[in-house]
Order: C-alpha cells, then structure tokens, then sequence
C-alpha cells in the first residue's frame, strides 16, 4: 500500500475504493459507511484496499 492510498483512506475513503476498484458495489458500500460515520469509512477502506 502506498503513502498516497493510506492518507486516502484516511482523509477520503470512497475516493480510495473508487481509485482500486472502480464503480460498483464495493465503491456503493463505501459511500454509505462514510455518510453513517466517517470511522466506519475508513475501516472498510483500509480492509477492502489491502
């Protein structure tokens, strides 16, 4: 994982998903746990972007 992809992941996670895999459900699941709390967020990036 580079630098870039840790502080996306941390400052916008759904443009990290979004930049690994693209339109689709995972990018759509990262939106909602973002809007439900930003932590959420960041924790599904983290694990998706692995």
């Amino acid at each position: 994982m580079s630098i870039l992809t840790i502080i996306l992941n941390i400052l916008l996670p759904p443009l990290a998903v979004f930049m690994k895999h693209g339109l689709g459900t995972t990018f759509l699941i990262s939106i909602i746990l973002t809007v439900i709390g930003w932590i959420p967020g960041v924790i599904h990036a983290f694990i998706v972007n692995d």
